[in-house]
This record gives structure tokens, sequence and C-alpha cells, in this order.
């Protein structure tokens, strides 16, 4: 699947895939509890980068792109 033009794109190495989900993240030992960093994943990615954010203690959420609003600071 070729992305449409000007659409978020999945956040893996080398995957140029529309993105549907948004992975919000922190790590402690950088940022404040409520900070929120984000990673886009497409369907076939999101298990791994929510994996990999996930063995660290970093992942705090998985939302549908369409449902992502940015946390006000």
């Amino acid at each position: 699947m070729s992305p449409a033009p000007n659409t978020p794109q999945c956040s893996a190495k080398g995957c140029r895939t529309d993105a549907v989900w948004v992975l919000a993240w922190n790590n402690p030992k950088l940022h404040t509890p409520e900070r929120r960093k984000t990673w886009l994943a497409c369907e076939e990615h999101r298990e791994h980068l929510s994996k990999f954010l996930g063995v660290r203690g970093f992942l705090k959420d998985v939302v549908r792109l369409e449902d992502w609003e940015e946390p006000a600071l």
C-alpha cells in the first residue's frame, strides 16, 4: 500500500505505509510523567512497535489516529 499525499506515515524503519495508530510513550528517565512522545504505526507494525516500547516500560497508550488528541501540557 503506498501512502496518500500529506498523510502521516508509519514510524517503523523503512515503512512508508499510511499510519492508523498512535503509540504514546515516554522515557521516565528523560521525560516528566505527563509528557507524551508519539510514534505512528500502520496495522502491520502496531504490535511490533508496541512490544518494543512495552518491554522498556515506555508505552503509555495506543489510540487510533483519528481518535488521537494531543494532550495539553
